[in-house]
């Protein structure tokens, strides 16, 4: 099939998202200017550079109450955030942390996580996550929109520090399997990394082979 997404698939379901799967999860955790604590998921998140290291999480939507979401306003008005690593293990949390809260609610709190103090940034980071990055927002981009009610935000940030739990390392690499990352696909659908395979990289040849 060919659609054109302006004028619509006429799928029981918007495709676009199952098309580009799987996606990490970034679990942001922020701080608000009056020192309230914030935590969502964003299934539109990615590395997006290595040197330095950045990353990017996409805000789409308004909250119930018609407010931009507190994670791109926070992470603007204080110049901060935390990545931390959704896993299979803490999926329930995740989801239950994706809940459209007021501002002055703190989801970990709210949905029996442990804030654990970071080493750079102020916002806390989730204990139970193996991983974290703690990461300065570097920039913020509002994309163009054919809803009002449906703005883009895209908030960049610096990687400034990386917490890695020792026990989901093994000979001295990420062990995948130890950390289960939560991925989503399209629709209502998560994963975790399944099977997998190792290629080299190609050869590439110059004007002298």
């Amino acid at each position: 099939m060919f659609f054109e997404p302006k004028n619509g698939h006429g799928l029981p379901h918007n495709p676009v998202a199952a098309c580009v799967a799987p996606r990490p999860i970034g679990w942001i955790s922020t701080l608000s200017k009056d020192g309230i604590g914030n935590l969502a998921p964003f299934s539109y998140f990615n590395l997006v550079h290595n040197f330095p290291p950045t990353v990017a999480f996409a805000c789409n939507g308004l909250k119930a109450d018609g407010k931009p979401k507190d994670s791109w306003v926070n992470a603007k008005e204080t110049g901060e955030f935390v990545y931390n690593v959704a896993t299979y293990e803490l999926r329930e949390k995740v989801n239950l942390s994706s809940t459209s809260w007021s501002a002055d609610i703190n989801e970990m709190h709210e949905v029996g996580l442990t804030p654990e103090p970071s080493r750079i940034v102020k916002p806390h980071r989730v204990a139970e996550s193996p991983i974290h990055f703690e990461c300065k927002t570097i920039d913020i981009l509002h994309l163009p929109t054919e809803r009002e009610e449906n703005p883009s935000t895209v908030v960049f940030g610096q990687v400034v520090g990386v917490h890695i739990a020792e026990d989901c390392l093994t000979g001295g690499l990420v062990d995948y399997d130890k950390v289960q990352h939560l991925t989503r696909l399209g629709y209502l659908d998560f994963a975790t990394i399944g099977e997998r395979f190792a290629m080299p990289r190609p050869y590439h040849k110059t004007e002298q082979d």
